[in-house]
């Protein structure tokens, strides 16, 4: 009677799925972690935007001409293209003066030449732009100098030499972003998939070891109470992770540094639809998990073969490349990101996404209905944990 009146209404896992956000909803841990990985996200955003407009000043303690003008090359490279580091020189009368200035602190290294070499001297340490801008800046005077002795200019010893990085495939531009952008990725499904699933199969083995799942039962169908806890906790990874996502992009919008948001957002909104397709198919598969189990211990020895796939996908998003990744790509779970990871290192073919997501969703679909199988044999089981071969003999 009480199964005829909640099917009449609302589809009972619709119910369940309701109550899992709705319960999650209101755990203050669950808020107030969000909430903390917002505020992380965007001031990583506006503490990077800060660091790239800051730049940075050096000054260099020289003795002559030849290391200001030196000096003066560097700052100009510093300056060039919108950069905004700033080299400036002060003049000491000898080497032994020029040191003094750096032990002073009134200046941040010394650049002195006994005529044949060149040596930059710090405190205790030299910062790594100083060094590389300064050394490029030595090659290019150095080249000027010696070009000149000879009787010819530095453009005419250079002609022919320079190279040119292209890509068959992809941006050589955009590599650095996707590296970047790829590890986000990567690191959010695997957070994710870890919370979220471990969320599922922790509920499935409370209720069952409190026989909640006896009463329930009662009133609607087992698989019912299995789909509508897979729809809940997937809702809520994927409310998150649009929060996340969308907090990032506004940050980066409001400083100015998001000339390369156009190549981000369609690879973001693929792997949200990527995220769904494998978190459905973990879903199942951390739902099994906890109808297998009667105690807590059980859920930390039986779920490796799940957290070994999700290390997989976490790998494949920040290592794999060329052929790898490809075929990554077209695995179920491992697709989630690394199919994204693809569209950001360059154009993917749109039947091979939609191959992707056909091959995920029937995967998951196939786990999904053999979870329920599963789920429905174990979980009215108590007395002990199961094997997947014990829980499959079982009657339903």
């Amino acid at each position: 009677m009480s199964t005829e009146r909640s099917t009449a209404g609302t589809a009972p896992w619709a119910i369940v799925t309701l109550r899992e956000v709705m319960v999650k909803a209101r755990d203050r841990s669950y808020l107030i972690s969000t909430l903390v990985t917002l505020l992380i996200i965007v001031g990583t955003v506006l503490f990077n935007a800060f660091m790239s407009s800051r730049g940075a000043e050096y000054t260099v303690a020289v003795t002559g001409s030849e290391g200001q003008a030196v000096v003066a090359l560097a700052d100009e490279a510093g300056q060039a293209d919108g950069g905004n580091t700033v080299f400036s020189s002060v003049t000491a009368d000898s080497p032994e003066s020029a040191l003094q200035l750096v032990r002073d602190d009134e200046a941040d290294a010394a650049l002195v030449s006994d005529g044949s070499t060149w040596t930059l001297t710090g405190l205790s340490e030299i910062d790594n732009g100083l060094q590389a801008d300064l050394s490029e800046a030595l090659r290019g005077y150095a080249l000027e100098a010696n070009a000149a002795d000879a009787g010819t200019t530095a453009e005419a010893l250079l002609a022919g030499s320079e190279l040119e990085a292209e890509l068959l495939e992809g941006s050589a531009e955009n590599q650095l972003l996707a590296t970047i952008v790829g590890f986000v990725f990567a690191f959010l499904f695997y957070m994710a998939a870890i919370v979220f699933g471990m969320a599922i199969a922790t509920s499935v083995l409370e209720e069952k070891q409190n026989r909640v799942v006896e009463i329930l039962a009662t009133a609607i169908p087992i698989r019912q109470l299995l789909y509508g806890k897979v729809a809940g906790n997937t809702i809520l990874a994927m409310v998150q992770l649009a929060l996340y996502a969308g907090a990032a992009l506004l940050a980066l919008n409001l400083t100015g540094t998001a000339e390369t948001v156009g190549t981000i957002i369609p690879a973001s909104g693929w792997f949200l639809v990527f995220f769904l397709a494998g978190f459905l198919i973990l879903a199942s598969a951390w739902a099994m998990i906890g109808s297998m189990a009667s105690r807590s211990e059980d859920l930390n020895n039986s779920s490796a073969p799940v957290l070994t796939v999700i290390i997989v996908a976490l790998f494949a998003g920040m290592f794999a490349k060329g052929q790898l990744l490809v075929t990554a790509s077209f695995v179920p779970v491992v697709s989630s990101v690394a199919m994204p990871v693809r569209m950001l290192n360059g154009e993917v073919p749109l039947w091979q996404t939609l191959a992707s997501l056909a091959i995920a969703l029937v995967a998951a679909y196939g786990l999904l209905r053999f979870g329920e199988r599963i789920y429905r044999r174990a979980v009215m089981q108590s007395g002990g944990s199961l094997t997947l071969r014990k829980a499959m003999k079982l009657e339903q």
